[in-house]
């Protein structure tokens, strides 16, 4: 199964990405099946972290700020193949364009939760792409708070 994750700076898009190791990938080293098998389910399995930035003008250059690490654990890269992109451009569009490219079965994004106003004023990815994808999107919400 090829699968990606939208991720940007947002505590919404690394709780997707969570959640996308949680129910999607976990146990996968577990799994016992004759090599050629093995070798077979291993080779379509691919997991992809996908950032993209708005263009950047060359007026400076940022300095520690916004910088985010990725980190996937041990386990999980024993069992399927990780790859990681950062492209510039328009996050909408660049997702549905690298989903095309790459054959994707499955695209997993965070919710921001905005409302309907918020989201026809600034735009929702993950409402732009559950419509103009073509592969399955799944929308995971952010936790519910413990307070409540």
């Amino acid at each position: 199964m090829r699968v990606m994750v939208g991720i940007d700076e947002s505590d919404e898009s690394f709780h997707a990405l969570r959640w996308t190791l949680d129910k999607l990938f976990d146990g996968m080293s577990t799994r016992t099946a004759p090599p050629e098998e093995a070798n077979q389910e291993e080779a379509a399995n691919l997991l992809t972290l996908l950032h993209v930035q708005k263009a950047f003008h060359n007026y400076g250059i940022p300095v520690g700020a916004g910088a985010s690490a990725f980190y996937v654990p041990y386990s999980i890269e024993e069992s399927i193949k990780v790859k990681s992109l950062i492209l510039e451009g328009d996050p909408k569009e660049k997702i549905c364009q690298v989903i095309e490219q790459m054959q994707v079965d499955l695209l997993v994004v965070g919710s921001r939760k905005l409302g309907k106003i918020k989201r026809a004023l600034l735009g929702s990815v993950s409402d732009y792409c559950a419509h103009n994808a073509n592969c399955p999107v799944l929308i995971v919400k952010p936790p519910q708070e413990a307070s409540k």
